[in-house]
């Protein structure tokens, strides 16, 4: 194993502390031979450790069946190098680099169907054999990266049963293409952890399944807001993105809700705290050239008197000497429809006729909302629209047990004690109707 990894180039820099590195280098001192009790023993335990870093990756992405085999295809399509960014960029690439990436196949197409038969006997184990055939816990049980699951266990099957190396080229090759590489590749919304200079993206795994389709009302905000977000995905001009509007009324959700449908597509979420802004360009720089589209997520956005990170945020947006970045949306929502808390005092050098407006202090506030080109306005429900969420949230518990009127009698008494009609209020009723919370 160690000789079959001094053969690669195109993926000479694996993690030396990654599963394969060791297990080589387990397999190394092995052939070296003249080893005492203690440094078998040694050994013993370092396979066993991969072993359970193996068994610990299957848990967190429901592998099941050939753990090698899934991890091997794990480690190849995480791999970000300039090969596979090149694909993820749909790039064209062949003659020599071609021949040079087949020659790396054809070392892994050998590692796929290792025989660790030899090192398990030195050792006197069996665990890594047992990798081969594993049974994971059922699915509906586990809570793991679904995205990453589907994307391993579709290819890796198909991995071990090419013919020639040339055939792993291509089942790897469109795998970049149609999915990206690495973090980004494998997952579809983020958080952002540390400082500028050594900031890294957490992916998000339980995101919320609800799609735009399922809200109920709002019709003309969805359809301005995939209007604007088919521009951006097919790579026509659109706007940075401003929902605005009561409270409750599915600002946020309707964000959350672009992933299921577009994020097959190459939609990407980041979702940045307001005390994170300076960290805005940093992540800018870092996704700037992937294939992928990305939103920048502020949710529920606004700025009190005192605080000048809006300035920051509207230098970012538009301003700024370097042009914003073709697959890049800064996406907001908030209750405020300019963002920025305005007082009488910002109007003390107003003109007497009126013209707010002309007071510099004022301008300087609004011009932040100003540079969100799309803004869509949620605005509270009124009666009928809100009886006729509470209607079609309830039709998807069958365990509700109520006629019409029953159903919108109770949803009125409980809007009544919890704060008015909104969307979110009607999701409340049905949570509590349905005995979804205690």
């Amino acid at each position: 194993m160690y000789h079959e990894l001094s053969r690669l180039t195109l993926y000479s820099n694996l993690p030396q502390d990654s599963a394969l590195c060791c297990l080589a280098g387990v397999e190394q001192r092995l052939a070296e031979g003249g080893l005492d009790d203690r440094e078998k023993t040694a050994l013993t335990h370092a396979v066993q450790a991969q072993v359970k870093k193996l068994l610990d990756l299957a848990t967190a992405c429901g592998f099941d069946g050939n753990l090698w085999q899934n991890y091997l295809t794990w480690l190849i399509i995480t791999h970000e190098d300039s090969f596979s960014l090149t694909f993820e960029r749909r790039e064209a690439m062949d003659g020599s680099i071609r021949q040079i990436a087949v020659e790396d196949f054809r070392v892994f197409q050998r590692l796929f169907h290792w025989d660790f038969s030899r090192m398990e006997e030195a050792l006197g184990i069996r665990s890594l054999s047992l990798l081969q055939h594993y049974a994971a816990v059922p699915k509906r049980e586990q809570m793991f990266n679904r995205a990453v699951s589907e994307a391993v266990r579709g290819l890796s099957p198909k991995m071990a049963a090419a013919e020639t190396p040339e055939a792993i080229y291509d089942l790897v090759t469109e795998h970049y293409r149609t999915h990206g590489v690495g973090l980004f590749g494998l997952n579809r919304a983020f958080r952002v952890r540390g400082d500028r200079g050594s900031l890294t993206f957490e992916p998000i795994h339980n995101l919320d399944a609800v799609t735009l389709d399922a809200l109920v009302g709002y019709d003309l905000q969805k359809k301005k807001l995939r209007a604007n977000i088919e521009a951006f995905l097919s790579g026509r001009p659109f706007n940075n993105t401003l929902l605005y509007g009561d409270a409750g009324t599915g600002k946020s959700t309707s964000v959350k809700a672009l992933l299921p449908e577009y994020g097959p597509r190459g939609l990407r979420v980041i979702e940045l705290d307001k005390h994170q802004f300076a960290l805005l360009q940093d992540v800018i720089a870092q996704v700037k050239r992937r294939h992928c589209k990305f939103i920048i997520f502020l949710d529920d956005l606004s700025f009190d008197e005192g605080e000048a990170e809006y300035k920051y945020l509207k230098a970012v947006i538009e301003g700024g000497l370097e042009s914003r970045p073709d697959n890049v949306m800064i996406c907001a929502t908030s209750n405020r429809r300019h963002l920025v808390k305005e007082t009488w005092k910002d109007r003390d050098d107003m003109e007497h006729d009126g013209d707010i407006h002309r007071s510099d202090t004022v301008e300087e506030k609004l011009s932040l909302s100003a540079r969100f080109g799309c803004s869509i306005n949620y605005s509270a429900p009124d009666r009928r629209l809100f009886d006729q969420i509470v209607v079609a949230l309830a039709e998807r518990h069958p365990e509700i047990h109520l006629s019409r009127e029953q159903l919108l009698a109770a949803a009125n008494r409980f809007e009544l004690r919890h704060g008015g009609l909104s969307g979110r209020t009607a999701q409340q009723f049905i949570n509590e109707a349905a005995g979804e919370i205690e």
